[in-house]
């Protein structure tokens, strides 16, 4: 299996880690009966660590559908290679280290890394136009 294949079946666990901690604790803040119900009801603001968590997934599905892409087009298209594999992995680690950087508030950090996750993603585009 090629990294970019790799990084794009691992990306999901990540996906599964950002949904699952999100929700855990929303629930914690609405309760289990709010998590089973329909969700209907206007509910009070998130508190900061549940609201920076759901931030958190919602910027990783704002640009998931990117990396989908870019990896796919890398392997579809025959392209894969070095550079692209270390661009996947970039990407991957900076998503990574993203989460629990916007958990715990660490603002400018996690502003750096979040540009390294998209020049990585730039990178894997340019590999499948360019070369």
């Amino acid at each position: 299996m090629s990294s970019e294949l790799l990084v794009l079946v691992l990306s999901t666990l990540l996906l599964l880690a950002h949904v699952m901690l999100a929700i855990r604790y929303k629930t914690k803040q609405y309760g289990v009966e709010w998590n089973t119900g329909a969700r209907d009801e206007d509910l009070p603001p998130l508190n900061p660590i549940a609201g920076r968590l759901d931030r958190a997934r919602g910027n990783f599905l704002e640009t998931y559908p990117v990396a989908i892409v870019a990896l796919l087009a890398v392997e579809i298209t025959g392209k894969s290679s070095d550079i692209t594999a270390i661009a996947a992995w970039a990407w991957f680690g900076a998503r990574v280290v993203y989460l629990p950087l916007y958990w715990a508030g660490i603002p400018m950090v996690r502003t750096l890394v979040w540009g390294v996750a998209l020049l990585a993603l730039l990178v894997l585009i340019g590999a499948v136009l360019v070369r």
